[in-house]
């Protein structure tokens, strides 16, 4: 034998080690491609779970038909998502979104989550968990390893909470007593003008988020738009003046109702511009059930001057089809709660609380009697005003946060 050569014998053994190397890498490799794969598509899952529970929560407002509609926002909103690298739709169904009174474990004998068809209660609701699995999910490489198709799920679960800023409309409601309640009554129907003031019965009063400026222009573009969404809580606002017919007609928008540069397109409507007046209301109070649970769900349109005993006059109201396809949440609102008796000696005042106002009837002009109804306080466990804001705050307005 030739020095360096190797020998005959031993070149066998070279070669199997050379094969066992070979596999090990190639189960190596397997490992982390096929277990890389099921890290993104589990986190493709999470992300359409947490879309899910954070719609699904933010309907749960105590009312007859929340868990209804915290299904379709949940199933609507969360298969928006794709995975398997995006490359196919997320499935959610009514059966993967459960709700709970209470926050508790997602499984085991803590477990309070039920589905609606299992029995959760609408008004007790407050938690909603959208529990999602990708179930068959074939191997590639680890499959020659023997390893079968694995099922993949992510777990979410929402609720709503005080946020520090919200998105709100410039009026205030004039706090009437010390609170939590500030002498307010929920179901309650308050009046004004548009006008410094309120102008009738010193009910709520127009404000300026950004003293000094402002201004009908400025008012008109928060109605027409999400309003003001940066609002702190403690914030001083400011007495507006005189406004004008700008303010009305962005006003009558989220009712449908349109005219002049407002449009569909730059002033989303309500599901709804049913109107509730003395003459279509006599009690005068309590609408809200109404107007969520028959009205929005009809996509009912404003009735007409006749039936309202209004006066509009050269408006034209959107569809029923287009409030559906266009509509969203524009006349359950979020509004400051204020000290109005300030105004008398200063030219601010501070925000002490947020009211869930019921935006009633549309106006002619802003010399016209202006109705809302007082739902509440809008940080009130289930309560129907809704708002975009950064959650984490004591007593802002509701906003969803994931908790699990």
């Amino acid at each position: 034998m030739r020095q360096g050569c190797v020998p005959l014998r031993q070149r066998g053994a070279i070669a199997l080690m050379v094969v066992l190397s070979l596999v090990a890498l190639l189960a190596f490799l397997g490992v982390v491609l096929d277990l890389g794969r099921l890290l993104i598509v589990k986190t493709e899952l999470q992300n359409a779970a947490d879309a899910c529970a954070l719609s699904a929560a933010y309907e749960l407002d105590g009312n007859a038909s929340a868990l209804t509609r915290a299904e379709n926002a949940g199933i609507t909103i969360g298969t928006r998502n794709s995975m398997v690298f995006q490359s196919t739709p997320v499935s959610i169904t009514a059966a993967d979104i459960s709700f709970s009174p209470v926050l508790s474990g997602p499984g085991g004998s803590n477990s309070v989550y039920l589905t609606q068809a299992a029995g959760a209660v609408a008004a007790t609701a407050k938690y909603a968990m959208c529990t999602l699995t990708r179930a068959g999910l074939p191997m590639t490489l680890m499959a020659m390893m023997g390893s079968g198709p694995q099922n993949v799920s992510a777990q979410a679960v929402a609720t709503m909470a005080p946020s520090q800023s919200s998105c709100a409309i410039p009026l205030g409601v004039c706090s009437q007593g010390s609170g939590p309640s500030f002498g307010l009554t929920p179901g309650q129907w308050i009046s004004g003008r548009f006008d410094a003031g309120g102008g009738l019965t010193g009910s709520f009063n127009w404000i300026d988020f950004t003293p000094p400026g402002g201004g009908s222009s400025e008012l008109a573009a928060l109605l027409t738009g999400q309003g003001s969404c940066a609002i702190q809580s403690g914030q001083n606002v400011g007495e507006t003046g005189l406004l004008g017919n700008a303010a009305a007609r962005a006003w009558n928008s989220r009712f449908g109702l349109y005219q002049g540069p407002t449009s569909i397109t730059n002033a989303p409507p309500d599901f709804t511009g049913y109107a509730y007046t003395p003459s279509t209301w006599v009690a005068q109070a309590n609408a809200l059930p109404d107007f969520l649970d028959i009205e929005r769900v009809a996509h009912a349109t404003y009735q007409g001057d006749a039936a309202t005993g209004l006066t509009l006059g050269g408006y034209s109201s959107a569809s029923s089809a287009q409030l559906a396809a266009s509509g969203a949440s524009r006349r359950l609102s979020v509004a400051p709660i204020i000290d109005c008796s300030g105004f008398a000696t200063s030219q601010t005042v501070p925000i002490t609380g947020y009211a869930c106002v019921l935006m009633l009837h549309p106006i002619a002009s802003p010399s016209d009697v202006v109705r809302m109804e007082y739902v509440g306080r809008a940080d009130e466990p289930g309560s129907p005003c809704l708002t975009n804001g950064l959650a984490g705050g004591s007593f802002g307005p509701k906003v969803p946060v994931l908790v699990q």
